[in-house]
């Protein structure tokens, strides 16, 4: 299935843990996942850290990436002015992000909705003039957690709002996990056919367990990128039921791209494992239990993938 994996532990990954990474492992984790073949990561958020703590040095770690490696790194932002600092840290890529429910909007940003809507056009222009890349990123998609579900409607008004023009990607988000395949497809679809020509990144949860049947669905629907986290953790904290993100080693696993061995899937394993102890969060991957299970004869269990792994963290 052709469809890009991007990783979010960086961000909405560790948004939700009681623990802040110092900025050295937070370098060398996206390292790691760069070198293990990760086409791109979510790497921090611009959102204030007495707020959310473990977004914590998210300047600091730009700063430390290289050009290079910053083309394939994204940063969450909200306001024209976060997007003016991580530019001038050295961001080029950024996620406008607001939501497609006012309430969770005001509870997640402080401000409306059409708020955020008024002020992307600045946002697009900071990033353009930094030769940089923006993305709408319309959280909430499909259910709010203080008013409910949301219409298809108004995600695709939002999408079609001549205030996102210039957005070269538009982010579908499951934020809660509430979303069932069905209803995933439908809107990615309706989004590919009904708004302006942008790649689609489905952004999905794994609350309910259908994290990658709602990933699969999304590629087969049109989406070109998903989101996942390593060990399906995340959250987020502005909105009350919100879990871990889906898998990246399940993601991975179920959609096999070219650049994925058993020996990369190993060493995201055990990045993951890693990486999960560190915090004291427990790891919600079935391809990282897969992983370590007896079933020596299948290539994809760490007995026969190989003992060195392409990079650690």
């Amino acid at each position: 299935m052709t469809v890009e994996l991007r990783d979010v532990t960086l961000r909405d990954g560790l948004q939700l843990t009681g623990k802040v990474l110092p900025t050295v492992r937070k370098v060398r984790l996206a390292r790691a996942l760069l070198r293990l073949g990760v086409p791109s990561l979510e790497i921090g958020s611009m959102a204030r850290p007495d707020l959310v703590p473990p977004m914590t040095g998210t300047l600091e770690v730009i700063a430390a990436l290289t050009p290079e490696e910053l083309e394939r790194c994204w940063v969450w932002v909200a306001t024209p002015r976060h997007v003016e600092k991580a530019i001038a840290a050295g961001a080029r890529n950024v996620q406008y992000c607001f939501s497609a429910s006012d309430a969770h909007n005001r509870a997640n940003i402080g401000r409306s909705t059409e708020a955020s809507l008024d002020a992307m056009p600045a946002a697009v222009e900071l990033a353009r003039a930094a030769g940089g890349r923006i993305q709408l990123c319309i959280a909430t998609s499909f259910t709010c957690p203080f008013d409910g579900p949301v219409a298809p409607e108004r995600v695709l008004a939002i999408a079609n709002d001549p205030r996102t023009a210039g957005a070269e990607d538009v982010v579908v988000c499951d934020t809660l996990g509430q979303a069932a395949p069905g209803e995933v497809a439908d809107l990615v679809a309706r989004v590919r056919a009904e708004t302006p020509p942008r790649r689609i990144v489905f952004h999905g949860h794994d609350t309910w367990g259908q994290g990658v049947a709602n990933g699969l669905a999304a590629a087969a629907a049109g989406a070109d990128v998903v989101d996942g986290c390593l060990g399906g953790l995340g959250g987020c904290p502005f909105a009350p039921g919100a879990s871990g993100n889906t898998a990246t080693e399940d993601l991975l696993f179920g959609t096999r791209p070219d650049w994925l061995t058993p020996d990369r899937l190993a060493g995201l394993v055990a990045l993951g494992e890693d990486l999960l102890a560190e915090l004291g969060e427990p790891n919600r991957s079935k391809a990282a239990q897969g992983a370590r299970s007896k079933a020596t004869a299948f290539p994809w269990t760490i007995a026969t993938a190989g003992s060195g792994h392409p990079a650690s963290a």
